[in-house]
């Protein structure tokens, strides 16, 4: 797979999935997860979500940038390192907003406590399991008989 067929298909389960599991470092030095709903995804794979001034997770980036986000569903799953940095551009926070992110902050997109984290990707590495859960099995049953190492797809790396 080239380059751009790599990132494509990073992105393309990155959209599939739209919850993210982004995991930060605490004060303490260790890794705290929390689901966040990508608002953008760009072709380059770096993300977009809306969050609280007031959240962990915000004052987590800001003592530490270095994040990861994880994406999955039945049949595939990236992981994404990168850095991520608190934005609080109005113009940005209008141009992402939608009814979901209401949901969440009534007042709209003016509320002061709204924020977005801006995630630049720098890496990633996917998963796929053609077929599905189906497929999975049987690929482990044959590997069970043939007492050979089970097949489970494709995977790959690639730098964003």
């Amino acid at each position: 797979m080239t380059d751009s067929e790599s990132i494509s298909k990073v992105t393309d389960i990155i959209n599939d999935s739209r919850i993210g599991m982004l995991t930060t470092i605490n004060a303490e030095g260790a890794l705290v997860s929390r689901p966040l709903a990508v608002q953008e995804v760009l072709d380059d794979g770096d993300m977009w979500f809306f969050t609280g001034l007031g959240t962990s997770q915000v004052s987590q980036v800001r003592a530490d940038p270095r994040v990861n986000v994880s994406f999955g569903n039945r049949t595939e799953w990236v992981s994404v390192a990168g850095t991520a940095e608190v934005v609080t551009d109005r113009a940005k926070i209008r141009e992402l907003w939608n009814q979901v992110v209401e949901a969440w902050f009534p007042d709209g997109p003016d509320t002061p406590e709204v924020c977005l984290l801006r995630v630049d990707s720098d890496s990633a590495e996917y998963w796929t399991s053609p077929g599905g859960t189906v497929a999975t099995v049987l690929q482990w049953v044959k590997s069970k008989v043939t007492h050979s190492r089970m097949g489970v797809g494709e995977s790959g790396n690639v730098e964003l």
